[in-house]
């Protein structure tokens, strides 16, 4: 699971010279950071890719409250990794990932569809790579806070006035309030002007 570093995706921050080839991640390649970027790139908590692979087995290491067990796991955008302290993902306006200290032990997770399941229930998929199971109303494109264990703490729903992050398109890493709905496109207010945004695309909804 490695790249040419001239192909790898310019959210990841490395510098643009270097080894050829460089780690990624084993799935959700473009929306994600591989742990062993993290821990020796960004964090620098290792020398190398044998140092973070001893992190591994030694369990020094979680994603979302769970042990790595791969140092090419993805880390997923408002994941919360746990290293030396704990950390959240986040991009920055210039496109790039960043890890930012956080105490908090939940993550904001966006709805990417549902299907029922054989009892009646609906299964809904998230953005992560996650599944959660619940009787609540929640409707693609709304944003869920849930703990470690994959509980629903909070149902953020699609509306006027309510915060979002954009994770995608030209205003990435940039945030601002919903103005107005309609369908599938939301107005969003950034830095006095308003945005028309594409919402299964491009911002996840925020505390």
């Amino acid at each position: 699971m490695h790249s040419t570093r001239s192909n790898i995706i310019r959210g990841i921050p490395l510098a643009r010279k270097g080894s050829k080839y460089v780690a990624t991640a084993m799935r959700f390649s473009k929306s994600t950071v591989p742990v062993v970027i993290a821990v020796r790139d960004m964090l620098n908590l290792a020398s190398t890719m044998k140092e973070v692979k001893q992190m591994v087995h030694d369990k020094m290491l979680k994603i979302n409250g769970k042990f790595v067990r791969d140092i090419h796991q993805p880390i997923p955008i408002f994941g919360v990794f746990q290293a030396d302290k704990s950390y959240k993902i986040s991009i920055k306006p210039t496109g790039r990932f960043e890890l930012e200290e956080t105490s908090d032990a939940t993550r904001i997770v966006k709805v990417i569809g549902k299907t029922v399941v054989w009892n009646g229930d609906v299964q809904y998929n998230l953005h992560d790579g996650t599944n959660i199971i619940s009787k609540e109303k929640i409707n693609v494109g709304d944003s869920l806070v849930v703990d470690f264990e994959n509980k629903i703490k909070k149902h953020l729903t699609v509306e006027k006035g309510k915060k979002v992050f954009v994770i995608s398109g030209s205003n990435i890493g940039e945030s601002g309030a919903i103005t107005s709905v309609d369908g599938n496109n939301v107005a969003i207010k950034l830095h006095e002007k308003k945005e028309a945004i594409v919402l299964d695309k491009a911002q996840i909804i925020v505390q």
